[in-house]
């Protein structure tokens, strides 16, 4: 229990709110407790104001019985003195306490004439008091004094300590299952994402998750099941990818090893020797291709797959590869028709640029019809070097063209040798496109053209 989340969040939330709360309603409490104690002090001094103004105005028995009587039923005590101090008359028993208290406030006559609180050490003393001094015809002539016992002051404080302790424990308990229900909330689906992440990684990957949130959990909830797809993708590619690559590896040696029987019988004649061995070193390098790239695909995985640009004559490097697949193209009659500015210059990789363009031509005379013309443009537009390479030949259909760029992704599903070649030259040549920052598009229509289109930054 210790170990949930849904508990870690919610003792967190608790202890923080706790912490606030209790620091606002010390606050709170301390405020209004010295509210309510200087509300009881200015009431106790208003009452002798009040008896000191009718003194005032009729300083003579009657009336000091009259204030007497009025204060016999209070909880307080009046207690009116002359001008020397003694007691003229009280409304209940005086104390010692009391007499001492009148006493200390004799000895300081510079009282004020609205009256002064002369005790307030309501957690000390028994006593609270005030002085409200009589004064006829601008002569003194004595004081009121009221006193309050501070039980009557401690009880109003404790009221209001029974009050905030009740409010205290009410908001303790509401945070208390506030906390508890936010915490399962914000939980709740961190709790289905770790189910849903042991779920992929047992190679489950039809996990669903809340995805309606609007917040960041929701995003994540996304972000899962985004993963969650991926990967089964990625499962499904890897199998397939793995099911080609096994496929490729074992045609090529399927022809090694019959021809190499073949070779080795004591009835085959010299001349078919020689043929077999030549198609045997035929197979080999289709398989030294077939690793080639399978190295390059690593590389680029494990972007461990740089390029190193330098300033190049891209008409004369068109120009000698056009050289190279010279023996190629005679043997189905290919012509290529080439369209370049001299001296176009442009900050580029030669090496892997040429390795685009061998792949691009060698799908296009592959697709190519007998007799044809392959047509290689390049240009420069607004600092870009554009490259197009368009052939007349099967073309490619429209389900197989949004796959073409796909690793080992061939839309001949009979996977003929003579015409299909290992579904990664197009992969390749993409990521080294993609890595000097160009584009590569493919456009077709089926038995009629096929145009690859190149798009390079030609570089400052």
């Amino acid at each position: 229990m210790f170990r949930k989340l849904s508990f870690k969040i919610g003792f967190l939330f608790f202890v923080f709110i706790l912490i606030i709360e209790t620091f606002l309603f010390f606050t709170l409490y301390i405020n209004l407790a010295n509210d309510r104690i200087d509300e009881v002090m200015n009431s106790l001094l208003a009452r002798g104001n009040t008896h000191r103004d009718v003194l005032e105005d009729d300083f003579d028995a009657s009336t000091l019985e009259h204030v007497v009587i009025m204060e016999s039923e209070s909880e307080f005590t009046v207690v009116i003195t002359d001008e020397a101090g003694e007691v003229i008359v009280s409304s209940d028993s005086t104390e010692d306490d009391m007499l001492t208290i009148a006493n200390h406030s004799q000895a300081y006559l510079s009282i004020h004439a609205d009256g002064k609180i002369i005790e307030d050490r309501w957690e000390e003393g028994r006593y609270v008091a005030t002085d409200s001094p009589i004064t006829i015809n601008n002569e003194h002539r004595g004081h009121v004094y009221m006193f309050a016992p501070t039980d009557y002051v401690k009880r109003t404080v404790d009221q209001l300590t029974n009050q905030f302790l009740i409010t205290g424990l009410m908001t303790l308990a509401l945070t208390l299952v506030t906390i508890i229900l936010l915490s399962r909330f914000i939980a709740k689906p961190l709790v289905e994402m770790k189910q849903a992440t042991e779920q992929l990684s047992k190679g489950n990957h039809g996990v669903r998750l809340n995805t309606e949130r609007k917040d960041e959990l929701g995003e994540l909830a996304q972000a899962v099941e985004k993963l969650a797809i991926d990967l089964e993708r990625l499962k499904v590619e890897r199998n397939e990818f793995l099911a080609s690559i096994a496929h490729e590896l074992r045609t090529p040696l399927t022809y090694i090893k019959g021809y190499a029987d073949i070779i080795n019988r004591k009835d085959t004649r010299e001349a078919e020797k020689a043929e077999y061995i030549q198609i045997i070193r035929e197979e080999t390098d289709e398989l030294n291709l077939l690793i080639k790239h399978l190295f390059d695909l690593a590389k680029i995985d494990q972007h461990n797959f740089t390029v190193e640009p330098e300033w190049i004559n891209l008409s004369d490097l068109i120009y000698q590869l056009n050289d190279r697949i010279q023996p190629v193209l005679r043997k189905k009659d290919l012509r290529t028709k080439i369209d370049c500015p001299d001296h176009l210059m442009a900050y580029l990789d030669a090496e892997r640029i040429q390795q685009v363009l061998i792949n691009v031509l060698d799908n296009a005379q592959r697709h190519a019809y007998q007799e044809s013309v392959i047509h290689i443009v390049a240009f420069l537009e607004n600092e870009t070097i554009r490259l197009e390479i368009t052939n007349q030949g099967e073309g490619i259909s429209e389900t197989d063209l949004p796959f073409i760029f796909d690793r080992l992704y061939r839309g001949e599903k009979s996977r003929s040798r003579q015409s299909g070649g290992k579904g990664l030259g197009l992969s390749i040549a993409q990521e080294i496109i993609e890595a000097h920052g160009g584009k590569i598009k493919i456009k077709s229509k089926l038995n009629q053209e096929t145009s690859v289109s190149i798009r390079l930054p030609r570089g400052e």
